[in-house]
C-alpha cells in the first residue's frame, strides 16, 4: 500500500491538496459550470474559492456539536484500527478480527451520517434556495451520497 502525500494543517483528517488551498480549483478556464454542486457558490469565481467555499474547500456551515461528536468518534475509531493492527500482529483469531473490522465500519457509517446531516442542514439547504440548476445539481449529489452511505 502506498502513502499519499498532501499538505496538512497538522490535524488528522484535514489534509488538503495544494489546488484547494490556493483556490485554483474553480477557475472559469477549467470549464467549471456556473453553479457549484453543493450550492456554496464556488463556481461564482476565484474569489469565492479563495474564501473556502464549494467542493474541495470548506462547508457552508458547520454545526459545532456535530463537529465535536465526529472528532471524538474518529479518535475512538483510530484506537479501534490500531487495536485491529495489534490483533493481526499477534496472529489473533480471524473471526475476532473480522468482527472488529465490522465495528469500525459501523462507526465510520455513523460519522458519515452526521456529516450528511450537516450537509443537508447547510450546503443542501442553501442550494435548494438557489436557482433550478443549483437545485438539480444538489438533488443529484444527494442521491449519489445516499447511495454511497447505503452500500
Amino acid at each position: 500500500m502506498t502513502k499519499q502525500s498532501s499538505v496538512s494543517n497538522g490535524r488528522a483528517g484535514t489534509a488538503r491538496s495544494g489546488a484547494s488551498v490556493s483556490g485554483a480549483a474553480h477557475t472559469p478556464e477549467d470549464g467549471a459550470a456556473s453553479t457549484a454542486c453543493c450550492g456554496c457558490g464556488a463556481a461564482a469565481g476565484l474569489e469565492a474559492a479563495r474564501d473556502g467555499v464549494g467542493p474541495g474547500a470548506h462547508a457552508a456551515g458547520v454545526d459545532p456539536d456535530l463537529k465535536a461528536a465526529n472528532l471524538k468518534h474518529l479518535k475512538r475509531i483510530e484506537g479501534q484500527v490500531r487495536g485491529i493492527a495489534a490483533m493481526i500482529d499477534e496472529d489473533r483469531y480471524c473471526a475476532d478480527i473480522i468482527q472488529q473490522c465490522a465495528a469500525v465500519q459501523e462507526s465510520l457509517r455513523s460519522v458519515a451520517k452526521n456529516l450528511l446531516r450537516n450537509h443537508l442542514s447547510h450546503c443542501a439547504n442553501n442550494a435548494m434556495h438557489g436557482d433550478k440548476a443549483q437545485q438539480a445539481a444538489m438533488v443529484d449529489e444527494l442521491v449519489a451520497l445516499v447511495g454511497k452511505i447505503a452500500r
